[in-house]
């Protein structure tokens, strides 16, 4: 094999991955179809509520989430009116720029998104509570910088310009 070909062990690790995403995906599908939502609606509720969740955040706007979720202005406003009209969330002007909008989730949309993902930090916590610290902490570091990596990829790849990896 060579230096750069994939080992058996990498694979069969890759394949986990790409496994763990998909479930993941598939809840996150499964709660859109319960509300009625689009999934991009659900990964805008979401980055809505990490938005405000956030220290030092000052909260979401439509451009912001534009930039966040790859979308077109308009594709987000139609995505914002949805989550409007569902009551999810409001969008107000900001207090020191009025010429900014902020969007907030409404209190029942963290409650809502909370009741349907509280079983995955469940089991998530129950799968963690068969590693000891040392193992936690290198999967802990280990899922920091997969993350990291892949939002470095997302941003490059987003980036006018920049050559596809």
């Amino acid at each position: 094999m060579s230096e750069h070909a994939p080992s058996p062990d990498s694979r069969a690790f890759a394949l986990q991955l790409q496994a763990l995403a998909a479930e993941m995906n598939l809840l996150g599908h499964d709660f859109a179809a319960g509300q009625g939502l689009h999934t991009t609606d659900v990964q805008a509720l979401l980055a809505i509520v990490r938005s405000a969740t956030a220290e030092g955040d000052p909260g979401m706007t439509p451009g912001r989430l534009r930039s966040e979720l790859a979308l077109t202005s308009g594709a987000v406003s139609a995505c914002l009116d949805r989550l409007e009209r569902a009551g999810h969330v409001e969008r107000s002007r900001d207090e020191a720029d009025g010429r900014q909008v902020r969007i907030r989730h409404r209190p029942g949309a963290a409650q809502l998104a909370g009741s349907w993902f509280r079983p995955v930090a469940e089991r998530t916590e129950r799968v963690r509570a068969e590693f000891g610290p040392e193992e936690q902490a290198v999967v802990s570091r280990f899922l920091a910088r997969i993350t990291e990596e892949l939002e470095g990829l997302r941003i490059e790849r987003r980036t006018p310009g920049a050559g596809t990896h």
